[in-house]
C-alpha cells in the first residue's frame, strides 16, 4: 500500500510540476513583455484591484473546498451542497463589491479604479462554479486533467492581454486577460472533470463543512488581508507608481517560490491528509519535501537578489530599475515562504483550523502594528518590517505545528542548515564572479547584462551542485533518487 501510495504521489507530482513548469514559464514570459508594454502605474492600479478581488475569492469558498479534500468519503450530496452555496456566495459578494466600488476608489485615490473592480471582479462569480470541480480533481490526484484545463487558458488570457497592451488599452489589457483566463478555465473545467451538480443543497452537509471551513476563511481573510497590508499601506500613501515596483519585485520574487513550492503543496495537502493518522510518516514526509523544496528556492533566489540590476534591465528596462532594491528584500520573505506553507498545512491536515485560526489572530494582531510603524520610515520601513514578520510569523507556526509531529523548530532549521550555509558560499562566489566581470574584464560584450548573468549565475549553480553532491546533501541525493525511480 505505501508503494502504491508513493507511485501515486510521483505521477501526481509529475504532472503538477510539468503544469507548474509551463504556465509559470508562460506567466513569466507575458508578465516581461507587458511589462515592457505598460507603465509601473498601470500595475500599481492593479495591485489595488487585486486585494479586494484576493479577499473575495477567499470570502466566496468559505473553506468548504478544503474540507471536500481532506474528507475521508464525500458523497454527490456534499458536493453538489457546497456547489450552490459557492455559487449562491459568489454572487452575493460581487453584489456588494458592485456597489463599493466608488468607496473603495476613493479610498485608495484612483477615480478608475470604480470602473475597473465592477469588471475585474466578475471573475468572482466565474470562478464559483468552477471550485468543487477542481476539489474533485484535487482529491483524486489528477493533475493531469488540470494541467489540460490550465494551459489553453493561460493562453488565451496572456493573448488578450497582449493583444490589448499592444493597441494602447494600459491597465485595461491586465483587466480583460484576467476575465479571459478565467473565463476559459470555467468552461473548460465544466467540459473535463466528468461532474456536474445534481439538484441537491443538504444542509446538514453545508454545515459540516462550514464547521471545518469557516474557521480556515476566517483565517485566509485575515492572511491575505495581512498579506496585501503592504498592497493597500502602499496604495493608500504613496503613488501608484511604487505600488507597481513592490508588485513586480514580489511577482518576480514569487516566480520560483511559486514554481515548486506551490507545485507541491498542491500534492502535499492532500498527500498529508492520506497519512494524517501516522504521525512518524507525516513527519518524514514533511522533512523531506521542506528541505527539498528549499535545496533549490535558496539558491535560486539569493543568486537573482545578487543580480538583481543585471537582471530587472535586462527583462524589463531601465523603467523598472527603482524596484531592485524592494526585489533584493524580498527574496529573504521568499526563502521563509516554503518552512510557512508545510507548518500550516500540518495543522489543516490535523484538522486544526481552530489553532490555524488562533495563529492567524496573533499574527495579524501583532503584524499590522508593526507594519504602521514601519509606515513612518517609509518604502523600506515597510519593506523591512514584513521581513521581521515573517520570521516572527515562522516561529509560531512552527512551534504549534512541530508540536504535533515532534518536529520543533530548532529541528527544522538543523535539518535546512546545510542548506543556508553552502547558498551563502556560492553567494560569495556569485556576487566575486559579478564583480570581476564589471571591473576586470575589459571585453565590453562580457559586461552586458546577459553575460553577467549567464556567466556569474551558471559559476554559482556549478558550485551549488557539486559541492552538494560531495557532501552527499539528502536533499540532492533525494531528488535523483525521485527521478531515476519514476522512470
Amino acid at each position: 500500500m505505501q508503494q502504491g501510495l508513493r507511485h501515486k504521489a510521483l505521477k501526481a507530482m509529475g504532472w503538477t510540476f510539468s503544469q507548474q513548469a509551463v504556465t509559470q514559464a508562460i506567466r513569466f514570459a507575458v508578465s516581461i513583455l507587458l511589462a515592457r508594454l505598460l507603465a509601473p502605474h498601470d500595475f500599481g492600479i492593479l495591485g489595488m484591484v487585486a486585494v479586494v478581488a484576493a479577499l473575495s475569492e477567499v470570502l466566496m469558498d468559505g473553506g468548504m473546498a478544503s474540507s471536500l479534500v481532506r474528507s475521508e468519503n464525500p458523497d454527490e450530496a456534499d458536493f453538489a451542497s457546497v456547489f450552490f452555496i459557492n455559487l449562491l456566495t459568489g454572487t452575493v459578494i460581487y453584489m456588494i463589491l458592485f456597489f463599493a466600488a466608488p468607496w473603495l476608489a476613493e479610498f485608495f485615490r484612483q477615480p478608475i479604479l470604480s470602473d475597473i473592480i465592477r469588471v475585474y471582479c466578475i471573475s468572482v462569480v466565474i470562478h464559483a462554479f468552477s471550485i468543487v470541480q477542481w476539489a474533485r480533481l484535487t482529491r483524486q490526484l489528477d493533475f493531469r486533467t488540470q494541467f489540460m484545463v490550465a494551459l489553453p487558458s493561460l493562453l488565451a488570457g496572456a493573448i488578450t492581454g497582449l493583444a490589448c497592451a499592444w493597441y494602447g488599452f494600459g491597465v485595461w489589457s491586465l483587466v480583460w486577460m484576467h476575465l479571459v483566463q478565467t473565463l476559459f478555465n470555467t468552461i473548460q473545467v465544466w467540459i473535463r472533470a466528468g461532474w456536474k451538480p445534481a439538484l441537491i443543497l443538504d444542509w446538514n452537509k453545508i454545515r459540516t463543512h462550514f464547521s471545518f471551513g469557516y474557521k480556515l476563511t476566517l483565517s485566509a481573510l485575515l492572511f491575505r488581508g495581512y498579506k496585501n497590508l503592504v498592497n493597500i499601506l502602499i496604495g493608500r500613501y504613496f503613488a501608484a507608481d511604487q505600488l507597481g515596483f513592490y508588485t513586480r519585485a514580489q511577482t518576480m520574487k514569487q516566480l520560483p517560490v511559486d514554481s515548486l513550492s506551490t507545485a507541491l503543496n498542491r500534492v502535499t495537502f492532500p498527500l498529508f491528509s492520506s497519512i494524517q493518522n501516522d504521525s512518524d510518516r507525516l513527519r518524514s514526509a514533511y522533512s523531506r519535501i521542506m528541505q527539498q523544496v528549499l535545496f533549490w528556492v535558496c539558491p535560486v533566489l539569493t543568486f537573482a537578489a545578487i543580480l538583481a540590476e543585471p537582471l530587472f534591465r535586462f527583462l524589463l528596462t531601465e523603467k523598472w530599475l527603482p524596484a531592485v532594491p524592494y526585489f533584493q528584500i524580498l527574496c529573504v520573505v521568499g526563502i521563509l515562504y516554503p518552512l510557512h506553507a508545510y507548518n500550516l498545512n500540518i495543522l489543516n491536515v490535523k484538522g486544526r483550523s481552530d489553532l490555524f485560526l488562533k495563529l492567524e489572530i496573533i499574527k495579524v494582531t501583532s503584524g499590522t502594528m508593526v507594519m504602521v510603524i514601519g509606515l513612518q520610515f517609509g518604502m523600506y520601513g515597510l519593506l523591512f518590517a514584513e521581513v521581521f514578520l515573517n520570521l516572527y510569523a515562522l516561529g509560531i507556526n512552527a512551534w504549534y505545528s512541530g508540536s504535533f509531529i515532534n518536529y520543533p523548530l530548532l529541528r527544522q532549521l538543523k535539518d535546512v542548515l546545510p542548506v543556508v550555509l553552502l547558498t551563502l558560499g556560492a553567494g560569495v562566489i556569485v556576487f566575486i564572479a559579478d564583480k570581476i566581470l564589471i571591473s576586470q574584464t575589459h571585453i565590453r560584450l562580457l559586461q552586458s547584462d546577459i553575460f553577467r548573468l549567464a556567466i556569474a549565475g551558471t559559476t554559482g549553480m556549478v558550485v551549488y551542485l557539486v559541492t552538494a553532491h560531495f557532501l552527499r546533501l539528502q536533499p540532492l541525493l533525494e531528488f535523483k533518487s525521485l527521478t531515476f525511480s519514476s522512470r
